[in-house]
């Protein structure tokens, strides 16, 4: 990435073999891979946790995905690009900086900027769930933008030890932002991270808030019916939505998540519906994982978005 002050954090592995390109000045693309690791940190033991290694864990497992992008994806339906033109890149990772770590997030949203600048959807690697904090702030020339959120946590404190834009507070900050129209948080369960009081904020905002029990008994279908039709949707995924039988390895695991299924099925209806402007899949905790399942799962994603999108015709010249 071009014009940073610290240099950017070598990868050994694209996601997908995709190409490396790291001058986001001169980027042309149709979907750029990003990888940002660190969040805003509540204490000195956050700084470098071990979703800071995230991104290079998808990036590594998603060799272990397909022989090559020419295979026919069942999932998908045929190949990747459908026997387009379609350019995705990887652009690397955002760099962190011991002495001013919040610079991480400033240099995020000016990436960001660059990626839609140069007309390309963004898809981000993770990190904690507080980088989509300056991806939300970055965004704010594509409203109204309606978020979705996959997680079992709420994450609506305004504050932690004094940091506001850490990975509990990303749905308030989003929901002080004026080209944040909606917001619908699917998968939240159990005790989680809410007190009362915040739970009370969500729901005077106007949260549409789906448990995993509310989805399996209303179905994708419904779930899908609730968002508003031809929009412009960003998904941010954190691997704990998800059930820990298939995204095990995640700080906080949660039993009764999203499946799988659930999660395809309702990224491919977004895309039918409306405008993917992008999506990240954030807190995937490697040191816990189970023969690279969880970061596979991330792939996956990440590949059946990409071959909706392409059949979507989001890309078409």
């Amino acid at each position: 990435m071009s014009k940073l002050t610290v240099p950017p954090r070598k990868i050994d592995q694209t996601f997908m073999g995709f190409p490396l390109v790291e001058d986001l000045d001169t980027l042309k693309a149709d979907i750029a891979i990003i990888g940002m690791p660190y969040g805003s940190p509540y204490s000195i033991d956050e700084m470098t946790n071990d979703q800071t290694n995230g991104p290079t864990a998808m990036r590594r497992a998603s060799q272990s995905i397909s022989l090559g992008l020419d295979s026919y994806d069942f999932e998908i339906g045929g190949t990747l690009f459908d026997g387009q033109d379609i350019k995705v890149v990887d652009v690397g990772d955002v760099p962190g900086d011991v002495a001013d770590i919040g610079g991480h997030y400033r240099r995020s949203e000016s990436a960001i900027r660059k990626i839609l600048a140069a007309g390309a959807m963004p898809i981000i690697l993770g990190g904690d769930h507080g980088i989509p904090i300056p991806v939300f702030r970055a965004l704010d020339g594509e409203g109204p933008i309606t978020v979705i959120q996959i997680d079992a946590h709420l994450d609506w404190r305004d504050e932690r030890n004094g940091v506001k834009d850490g990975y509990s507070s990303n749905m308030r900050r989003a929901s002080e932002m004026a080209h944040v129209d909606r917001i619908f948080q699917l998968g939240i369960r159990g005790q989680g991270s809410a007190r009362i009081g915040e739970v009370e904020a969500a729901r005077a905002y106007g949260v549409d808030i789906i448990t995993p029990a509310q989805w399996e008994e209303e179905g994708t279908a419904a779930i899908l019916k609730r968002i508003p039709d031809g929009g412009r949707y960003y998904l941010t995924l954190d691997a704990d939505g998800l059930d820990p039988s298939v995204m095990p390895a995640v700080a906080a695991p949660s039993p009764g998540g999203i499946s799988y299924r659930q999660t395809i099925d309702l990224i491919k209806g977004l895309i039918r519906k409306g405008r993917l402007v992008g999506m990240d899949i954030v807190e995937i905790t490697p040191s816990r994982d189970l023969n690279d399942v969880s970061s596979i799962t991330a792939g996956n994603i990440i590949l059946n978005t990409i071959g909706a999108a392409v059949r979507a015709g989001y890309f078409k010249r």
